[in-house]
Order: structure tokens, then sequence, then C-alpha cells
């Protein structure tokens, strides 16, 4: 059995100004992958009595920090068991919309590697990757299963939209990597929060939590580095469509994963003054913009965000000012160094 990681695995980050760069940042993810990688029911004790899951555990009571909810007077009112129970279906929903996305970008994955000519370097690593995801994916539905609570993930009408997803690739793999983040930085900023916050009481989730953290560290470096080598080789058409794109797909993830999911309302008769106080709080708000911050940060450093774009940004409520600037010249120098 391969031991959880102790410590909180932190993105590669290094730049990729030519191919020679790029190449070296997939040959190190590569290893990383063969040298640490964990199994869902390998290195998971399952049957560990300290790992058993009970709805009414107060291990399970939400921390006021981490949701808004928690901070209501109506749920501060509700018996420790019921509280319980609301932090559970809250972990258990963000699971199962972690699977649900990560079956989405699987396939996508796999259509991205189908047409990649012989000698891609990606094609390994994405292999890496999509085997690391099947393992996150059999982790996260073993833990709602053994919630017990009918946790049902996506909104069906979103689940029937979202196929088009992984035909992503097949149009623009810039886009899908967005995508990738999209739905990959929310719960990582999430997770990240929760664990150095101390506010993951219950072992199970602690062990999920740090395995997905350690092996997502590697996934989403993989599509950072990707953006910053195709990106600045796009054309003007391409660039502008995908500065658009961008805060679609995240402001829909980001809300996605940090709303509360319609059957918890209605399961626990949570008034809508409730969700509204809570949901529609400055507090809420600021985390909707921290949570996709990175990669606004990646956007405003290829370039990608404008007067235009900004709007759309600010009306989605994930506009912040960028922690970095457009590198000068990023796009020239791209195209000398020649597309992947």
């Amino acid at each position: 059995m391969t031991k959880p990681p102790t410590q909180l695995a932190e993105e590669l980050r290094e730049q990729v100004g030519d191919r020679k760069s790029y190449l070296g940042v997939i040959d190190r993810l590569n290893k990383a992958s063969v040298d640490k990688h964990w199994e869902a029911y390998a290195d998971i004790p399952w049957d560990d009595p300290d790992f058993q899951v009970d709805p009414e555990d107060p291990r399970w009571v939400m921390s006021p920090q981490l949701d808004p909810l928690a901070r209501t007077e109506w749920y501060r009112s509700q018996p420790v068991e019921v509280q319980a129970r609301i932090g559970l279906w809250r972990v258990a929903t963000a699971m199962k919309i972690g699977l649900q996305f990560e079956n989405l970008l699987k396939r996508g994955l796999l259509n991205y590697a189908y047409w990649l000519p012989n000698g891609r370097p990606e094609f390994r690593y994405v292999y890496h990757e999509t085997t690391e995801e099947c393992h996150h994916g059999m982790m996260f539905q073993e833990f709602v299963n053994r919630t017990g609570l009918p946790i049902r993930g996506m909104p069906r009408s979103l689940t029937l939209l979202a196929q088009v997803a992984p035909w992503i690739p097949l149009i623009s793999t810039e886009l899908f990597f967005v995508f990738v983040l999209g739905g990959e930085d929310p719960i990582d900023f999430v997770q990240r929060k929760s664990l150095k916050g101390g506010h993951v009481k219950h072992p199970l989730e602690q062990t999920i939590m740090k395995i997905h953290i350690a092996e997502e560290a590697r996934h989403i470096s993989f599509a950072r580095h990707y953006l910053r080598h195709r990106v600045p080789n796009l054309s003007g058409p391409q660039r502008r469509m995908l500065g658009v794109a961008a805060p679609l797909v995240l402001g829909l993830m980001a809300r996605i994963m940090l709303c509360p999911p319609g059957p918890m309302v209605r399961h626990f008769g949570i008034p809508d003054e409730v969700v509204k106080e809570a949901y529609g709080s400055s507090e809420f708000k600021g985390q909707l913009r921290d949570c996709v911050a990175k990669i606004r940060d990646l956007m405003a450093e290829l370039g990608l965000i404008t007067p235009v774009n900004k709007r759309i940004w600010a009306a989605l409520g994930i506009w912040d000012k960028p922690r970095v600037r457009a590198a000068a010249g990023r796009a020239a120098t791209g195209r000398a160094a020649g597309t992947a």
C-alpha cells in the first residue's frame, strides 16, 4: 500500500518559451506519474473502522470558513446530526460532480490522443493522466456509495449539455484545456483551502483529498504549460474566440462546484431566503472570484483578456484584477519557436 502524501503537492512551474523547455516539463510529469501514483482500492483502507462513514458523525459539520451556509442562523439552529448530514451531502456532491467532470475529461483526452502523430510526447502523459483520473473516479464513487445518500451530482440538463465537452479537442485543443482547468482549478482551490485550514476532520475525506491534490497538481501543470506553449501560436480570431469562451466556461464550472445542489436544498427544506443569504453574500462572491484566480492570471499572462471580454468576466461575477501582466512579445516569441 502506498501511503497518501503528507504534504500538499504543488504544481510544476517553469517557463516554456521554446520547444525544448516544453518537452522537459512533459518528461518530468511523466516521471512523476511513474514514481508517485495511487490506486483507489489498493491505497485507501476502506475497511478500516476509522474510515467508516456515519452520516450523523459530527466531523461532517461544515466550517463557517468554507461554506457560507454554515454561517447562517438557520444552519446553526439545526440539530448536530442534521448539520452533519448536510455537510456530508456537500462533500459527496463535490465528489460526484468531480467524477462526472473527470469522465468528460477522460473522454476528451482520449479523443485528443487518438489523433496525435507517432512520437508525440503528449501521448504518454495523456495516458498517465487518464489512468490516474480513472482511479479518482473510483474512489469518489466509492465514497458516495458509502454515504447512503441520494447524491445526483450535476443537474440533468447540464449533464446533457456537457456531453459535447469530449468533442471539443476536435475543434480546439486550447479551448479543451481551458475547460480542463475550469473543472480542476475550483475543486483544487476548495480542497487545498479545506486541508490547510484544518477543516477536514474525517480521515477518509482527508486521504482522498490528499491523493487527489497530489495527482491533480500534475494534471493542472500539464494543462497550464500546454496553453503557454500553444496559445502564442494562435491566429487573431482564434485568440479572440478563446478569450470569450474562457470566462463563460469558468463562470459555469465555478458555480457548479461552489453552489448548493438543488436536491439537497429540497431534501432538508432549506428556505429560499437562507440560500440567498448564504450564496448572495459578499464572502461567497469573493470565494467565487478566488477559485478561478490562477487561470484568470494565466489568461492575462497570455494576453487573452481584453476590455471587451473583461465585461463577460465581470458579468459572471469572476472578475478581479489579475496578479500578473501579459508577457510582452509572447505571441511573437511563440511563433518563432514553432508550433507543437
